[in-house]
């Protein structure tokens, strides 16, 4: 019976971790990680305690389970509850220098920050051209290039106009709707578009339109 209870609890185990999608536990977002560690706390306890059912383990897995998969499916159709849930990425180093403010409002320290670069191969900021926190903790590192690059700011997902970041880059929804009209797109016609400081344009639209 022991050997029964450990082998059913390490399979249901396997299988709700690889039902997440994830492989690593670097590539979890905050919730994901959470979620982990409470099916395997859950997943312990009749193991440690005899007097529990089978069932009383397994059915919580699984109630925890559906909870994950219906907060990913709603990250999955809304921007709010994506940002709220996982957050967003945060530029820690900008064209060479840092950005104080944000690495103060993420708590990532400077020698954090140092070894997250000497991992990519950086050892000088001033040789960083952008530097983003993701949100699933890593740090991606753009060192400069001989052609200068551009950090693509998100315009629409899934067909939802982010005006936000259309402020930032100095244009509107009307300027937006132009350039779309100019294709033969809607913005619900677009899964994502994306657009620099300078104007460059990426526009994805659904797998039913075509540009």
């Amino acid at each position: 019976m022991v050997v029964f209870r450990t082998f059913l609890f390490y399979f249901a185990l396997i299988a709700v971790i690889r039902g997440l999608g994830k492989r690593q536990v670097g590539q979890m977002e905050p919730s994901e990680f959470v979620v982990t560690m409470l099916i395997a706390n859950l997943a312990s306890v009749p193991l440690e305690d005899w007097s529990i059912p089978v069932w009383g383990g397994l059915v919580p897995m699984a109630i925890v389970f559906l909870c994950e998969r219906l907060i990913s499916l709603l990250c999955l159709k809304s921007i709010r509850a994506r940002r709220l849930l996982c957050g967003k990425p945060v530029i820690l180093i900008e064209n060479g220098r840092l950005v104080e403010e944000n690495l103060r409002r993420t708590r990532v320290n400077l020698d954090e920050l140092s070894g997250h670069l000497r991992e990519q191969g950086v050892l000088s900021v001033e040789k960083v051209q952008f530097a983003i926190l993701e949100t699933n903790g890593s740090v991606t590192v753009f060192p400069f290039t001989q052609h200068k690059q551009e950090l693509p700011y998100t315009v629409i997902s899934d067909g939802r106009i982010l005006t936000g970041n259309l402020a930032l880059l100095g244009r509107d929804e009307q300027w937006l709707r132009q350039k779309l009209h100019g294709k033969g797109l809607t913005p619900g016609q677009v899964l994502l578009m994306t657009l620099t400081q300078s104007g460059d344009i990426a526009v994805f639209p659904r797998s039913s339109n075509q540009i």
